[in-house]
Order: structure tokens, then C-alpha cells, then sequence
């Protein structure tokens, strides 16, 4: 049966999406070696080349090498400044504004200081005002802008349209961010889950081909998590995969999380978790590494507690070791459950090598062989906050074969 209206427009889509995509992952390709890739006549990717070519979302390079002295192919490119997306993240205490090029590339990115629980009827038309400065100030026509993405700390609405709940980043419960920012920009925006999010930009940054399963864990304030099938982040049903920060551990007389509850993973395994149990036992006696290290600086730090347990500190290393334990068992729960290809760890918690070396022995600890899954630091950890949230707009740009939402 011949595709006819919508169902033409659905095929359009979905064959331009395997161009762009093709390229982005390949760097280049001739037109032959992409009517290979993406599986389609050389026809068609000949019409489809000349149309991007002539958008301007593609450019020729140079010919391809081979023997003798006929005609040769010609390489074809992804032109990465064609078009930009912003972007704003927004976690507790921080919001990170953004806009990156079609392949991640970075234009600007200034972060700001939030108030805890900021209030979204005073924060979002700033957030919304510096950005739409910021890009005017580093030339970015209207033009090129094909979107906003918004990265949020929380769950957001199944439609993934509104933040129902952002655990302490944002005052009100069940904004409804897309409508707001789309008012106050005019841009479309795309919404997800920060976690979610970076782990979106780092399968996108990664340009893999065969990327199986991965459990993407991010430490910073708190705990996170997100996973990707597939080179395909899965939100879970309610879109609330994977809230493991918010598992219930203790079970009687837990302290009270971000997100309501008591005795939450967060509250035994997280960074703040580690530094406020450290300083409930501060004292000459019981932690004299830390309490020096407390002589000569106004504020400790998780590093200042990790620096102290690894210098001889017992009190010190046994509330590191209470926090590695259990965030490691939680951890083999998700290898047995889930069985995936990889663990991967985000967050500035991991950039300390004691800290990393405790968890990697205690994940080692009571897994058999069949499920010893790789516990690997990411390759761009720390680095996807200033990327991830305009990458969901390119990557919604991508799904759309490089053509603007409601394009008939």
C-alpha cells in the first residue's frame, strides 16, 4: 500500500534522522558509503543530501581517495554551526546556562548561584533574560537557534512537560517549565530529568556504535541515576527511572531527605551525607587529622573528610566506609536486577582516588563472576553540565530529521 500524507512525512523524518545521525557518528561519509549505513537507495540518499546541502545542515569536503581517474566520491559533513540549541540546567543551589553547537560543542556556558528552593516566579525570567542575553552577546541570530532544553533535578510529568517535584532546587511543586520558558523565550523546550539528561549527552558526545546497557550513577549534592538501553535512556514508566538516591535504607530513625522521606540512600551514601556525619564526630580526639585540617580552613569539605580518613582518621574512614558500603550495595541490587553492560560513575565524589578505590573493592565483594560488571569512571565526568541540556534539544532536532516540530 502506498504511504500517503502524515505516514510520507513519518518516512521523510525517520530517513533524514539515520542521515544526520549516520554523519554525526561516522564524521564523514561519501553518499554511497551512507546509502549503506542507513540502508536506503542511492536515490534516495541523493535527495536527501540536496535537500540538506541545501538548508545548509550539510557541507562537501574533500574527495575520496581510491584508485584510477574517474569521477570520485565526494565526502559529506555535518556542518556542527548550522544551527545551536540552548540550554539551562538547574540543580540545587546552581543553574548552569548554556548553548551548544549540533554536535556538542560548547558556544558559552555561565553558571549562577541559586537560593535553596528557588523561587520560580523570581528565577525563571532571570534564568530565561541572561540566557536570551548571553546569546545575543556571542551572535547567535534567531534563526539558528532550533530550541531550549531544560535539565531539572526531580521527576518530572509523564508528558514530560512540567516538574512535579525538583527535591529542593525549585520552591513550587508541579511547574509547568516548558509552558513557562517557552513564554518567556519563544523557543519550543525540551524537558528532562538532570541525571537523565547527562547521561543522554554523554551517549551522544560518545559516538559509539554498540553501546548495550549502562547504569549511569551521578554523586554530587545528592545521588542520582539514570539508565540508557540501547543507546536509549529508558524514564521509566512514570518517569522516575532511576530514583536509587531515594531507596528507603534505614528503616527506624533515618534522617529526613531532600525528597520527604527518612533514612533515604541520599542521607547515608551522598557527599553532604559523608561531610554532616564526618562533623557530627568532629573532635580533637576522635578525628585529630580532620580537626587539624578544620584549624586552617572556615568550611570543610567532603574532600577535607576523604583527605583526613585516608591519613589515619578510624572515626573518619569508618563513616566513609558505612557511606561506600552502602551505596555499593545498592549498586550490586542494580547489577543482579538489571544485569548491565556497564556502571558508569559521574561526579566529583569519584575524582578522589581513595574514595574510588574503596568502592571498586566493595563492589568486588560478594559478586560472582558472572556479574562482574565493569565500575568505570566517565570519560567526560564533570564536564556534561555545560552540554547535556542543550544536547536534548539537538538530539529532539535529530529525531526530527533536522526539520522544526510541526513541519508538514
Amino acid at each position: 500500500m502506498p504511504l500517503e500524507g502524515g505516514n510520507m512525512m513519518g518516512v521523510k523524518r525517520k530517513n533524514r534522522s539515520a542521515v544526520l545521525r549516520a554523519l554525526h557518528r561516522q564524521g564523514s561519509a561519501s553518499r554511497k558509503r551512507l546509502a549503506e549505513l542507513v540502508r536506503l537507495t542511492p536515490a534516495a540518499i541523493t535527495k536527501i543530501v540536496g535537500e540538506m546541502l541545501s538548508e545548509g545542515l550539510l557541507v562537501e569536503g574533500a574527495a575520496v581517495p581510491g584508485p584510477g581517474a574517474g569521477r570520485r566520491e565526494i565526502l559529506l559533513g555535518l556542518d556542527p554551526n548550522a544551527r545551536c540549541a540552548l540550554g539551562i540546567l538547574i540543580n540545587v543551589r546552581m543553574a548552569v546556562l548554556s548553548a551548544v553547537r549540533l554536535d556538542g560543542g560548547v558556544v558559552f556556558s555561565e553558571t549562577l548561584p541559586l537560593p535553596p528552593r528557588a523561587d520560580a516566579d523570581e528565577w525563571l525570567p532571570r534564568l530565561a533574560a541572561r540566557l536570551l542575553a548571553l546569546s545575543e552577546e556571542h551572535g547567535l541570530p534567531r534563526a539558528r537557534l532550533i530550541g531550549l532544553g531544560v535539565a531539572v533535578r526531580g521527576i518530572s510529568s509523564p508528558d514530560e512537560r512540567s516538574v512535579q517535584d525538583s527535591f529542593g532546587a525549585l520552591a513550587q511543586p508541579n511547574l509547568p517549565l516548558c509552558e513557562r520558558f517557552e513564554a518567556l523565550t519563544g523557543l519550543p523546550v525540551t524537558l528532562a530529568n538532570n541525571v537523565r539528561a547527562l547521561l543522554a549527552a554523554q551517549l551522544f558526545l560518545a559516538r559509539e556504535t554498540d553501546l548495550g546497557s549502562q547504569f549511569f550513577l551521578r554523586c554530587e549534592y545528592g545521588i542520582g541515576a539514570a539508565v540508557s538501553i540501547r543507546d536509549r535512556v529508558w524514564p521509566g514508566d512514570s518517569q522516575q527511572c532511576s530514583e536509587i538516591g531515594h531507596i528507603p535504607l534505614v528503616r527506624r530513625g533515618g534522617k529526613l531527605c531532600s525528597c520527604g522521606k527518612t533514612g533515604c540512600l541520599e542521607t547515608v551514601a551522598s557527599p553532604a551525607a559523608i561531610l554532616e556525619d564526618a562533623l557530627a564526630i568532629l573532635s580533637p580526639e576522635a578525628t585529630p587529622v580532620l580537626w587539624k585540617i578544620r584549624e586552617t580552613k572556615a568550611d570543610l569539605t567532603v574532600e577535607d573528610v576523604l583527605d583526613a580518613a585516608r591519613n589515619g582518621d578510624r572515626g573518619v574512614a569508618a563513616v566513609v566506609d558505612r557511606a561506600v558500603a552502602a551505596l555499593a550495595g545498592a549498586l550490586k541490587s542494580v547489577i543482579y536486577l538489571l544485569d548491565p553492560g556497564r556502571i558508569v560513575l559521574y561526579g566529583r565524589l569519584f575524582d578522589n582516588p581513595y574514595y574510588l578505590a574503596r568502592l571498586q573493592a566493595e563492589m568486588r565483594e560478594g559478586v560472582d563472576a558472572r556479574h562482574a560488571v565493569a565500575v568505570e569512571l566517565s570519560r567526560f565526568n564533570r564536564r556534561l553540565e555545560t552540554q547535556a541540556a542543550g544536547l536534548l534539544t539537538v538530539q529532539r532536532f535529530f529525531d526530527n530529521g533536522g526539520m522544526p516540530d510541526g513541519t508538514a
